[in-house]
């Protein structure tokens, strides 16, 4: 029997599991990396501590299993998409990745605002600092090091980069087009690095990774000495787009959200390329086998992260399964609105300049309306996207596939699916962006069938069950909350 190790680089830690070969979970392992935040607000991860933790728990799950490890077939990796780092050729970094969720580049971004029109054009992506390319270009220009280099002695380039990198010990600088789609230098029509785009950021081509389909063999491993023999990395995918694959979502029209420290709400347009006007993103879902899919996206900056706020910042619960009984206990008639625009607003409507604001208190609004407040940010941000991507598709949204921490909160699944009028179906298990890139690790390795994985059994649905009228004055409330921030942030 062999084994697939599918692993999970996301924003708060790191996840391995290991895939049998009809597809089975059998063992999981985690560890969590420190969120650097300065005063300015500036959010990094320390890369090397990245690569021990992804070490650290191939090595757990194994042991935990009980497996040999030679009987490890493949490794498919899963990351956190638009998070930035630079290294030099012998896999030094350079610098502090640069978190996605971070703005720094703000005005990097700014200063070429008379191009964004051409840059989403290209690359689907709506001129931000979210992505990639100013991350980038802001590395450049503050990392004193790289400017004395060459640019084929650097490499600039996103987390799956990164490990593979390390894991083959500078054998292998590959993405995949996921990833590669959500830099804002790869044109997405092409399917190649653009040059004009890498000028006007002043990225040399040279500094960037070969870009190949998501279940290419991607390097060979032994983990630092660990395994006895090389293992093959034969996936590489943003975890979103991981997510979307192993819930199933394979076919045009079908949609997920996954929910985590943010949420990627994504839809499967096939081999059709759909432009947005309402807000959402165009990108690559994956290539495989030469054949790529396309998405429509909407990213959102604080889901699962508002949960965090409220335990770390507030101390409002003192762990994020508190929200649940705290929001029911809230009184159902308090109005507050939470408008979690921490680091500016994202989808679907792309302000980062807005605020954070609570908005509609009463003199009775407390502990439990604020939380229950939060979970609605959650929801309502969710279903401001799904409108925007039904416009955009022109389809009509059947169901909605969810995965992630956050799907276990019933009062928000259940919210979820009475804003959105949609069946809300949870995943029944949560590791959908690891299993997803363990899955087409093992198609590439010949391992698994497409056919014959991804069971509909087994998943929790949620159905609608609010008013009309209930529905309606949320969103009434919540479109006026959004309209008074986005008002004030271009005052």
């Amino acid at each position: 029997m062999g084994y697939i190790l599918g692993l999970d680089q996301s924003t708060q830690g790191t996840k391995a599991i290991l895939v049998d070969e009809k597809g089975r979970l059998w063992g999981r392992a985690d560890q969590s990396h420190r969120q650097i935040v300065n005063k300015q607000g500036w959010i990094s991860h320390d890369l090397e501590e990245i690569y021990r933790n992804t070490c650290s728990v191939i090595r757990n799950v194994i042991e935990q299993t009980g497996i040999a490890k030679n009987e490890i077939a493949a490794i498919g990796i899963s990351n956190q998409r638009e998070t930035t780092a630079i290294w030099d050729r012998d896999g030094k970094p350079l610098n502090e990745a640069i978190v996605w969720q971070c703005s720094r580049a703000r005005e990097i971004a700014q200063n070429l605002a008379p191009y964004g029109e051409q840059i989403k054009n290209k690359t689907g992506l709506m001129l931000s600092p979210f992505f990639p390319a100013a991350k980038m270009a802001w590395l450049l220009s503050n990392t004193e090091s790289a400017k004395q280099m060459a640019p084929e002695n650097l490499c600039l380039g996103t987390i799956d980069s990164w490990l593979i990198y390390r894991m083959t010990g500078g054998k292998s600088f590959k993405t995949d087009y996921s990833n590669a789609s959500r830099t804002q230098l790869f044109n997405i029509h092409t399917l190649s690095w653009d040059g004009e785009l890498c000028r006007l950021f002043g990225i040399s081509e040279m500094s960037l990774a070969q870009v190949c389909d998501s279940n290419s063999l991607f390097g060979m491993t032994d983990l630092d000495g660990y395994f006895e023999h090389e293992i093959p990395i034969h996936s590489a995918v943003g975890d979103s787009h991981g997510a979307l694959f192993g819930q199933g979502c394979h076919s045009k029209g079908m949609i997920k959200t996954t929910y985590g420290t943010g949420s990627s709400i994504m839809m499967n347009t096939g081999t059709e390329c759909v432009s947005s006007s309402h807000g959402l993103v165009t990108s690559l879902a994956w290539g495989i086998d030469g054949q790529v899919n396309y998405v429509l996206e909407g990213n959102i900056n604080y889901t699962g992260a508002v949960i965090t706020w409220l335990k770390d910042e507030l101390h409002l619960v003192s762990s994020p399964d508190e929200s649940e009984a705290l929001a029911r206990a809230a009184n159902p008639m308090d109005k507050t609105v939470l408008i979690p625009a921490f680091s500016g607003l994202s989808a679907p409507y792309w302000s980062d300049t807005a605020k954070a604001m609570i908005y509609g208190m009463s003199r009775t609004t407390g502990k439990n309306e604020i939380v229950k407040a939060a979970l609605e940010s959650i929801a309502l941000q969710i279903q401001a996207v799904l409108g925007a991507m039904e416009k955009d598709s022109g389809i009509n949204i059947k169901e909605l596939r969810v995965d992630g921490g956050p799907t276990r909160n019933s009062y928000l699944m259940q919210l979820q699916s009475d804003l959105s009028k949609l069946n809300v179906a949870v995943a029944k298990i949560e590791e959908l962006s690891a299993m997803g890139a363990a899955c087409l690790a093992g198609i590439g390795a010949g391992i698994f069938k497409q056919s014959e994985l991804f069971s509909e059994e087994g998943r929790m649905i949620y159905s609608p069950q609010m008013t009309e009228e209930e529905r309606e004055e949320k969103a009434g409330n919540w479109n006026e909350a959004i309209r008074l921030v986005c008002t004030a942030a271009v005052r």
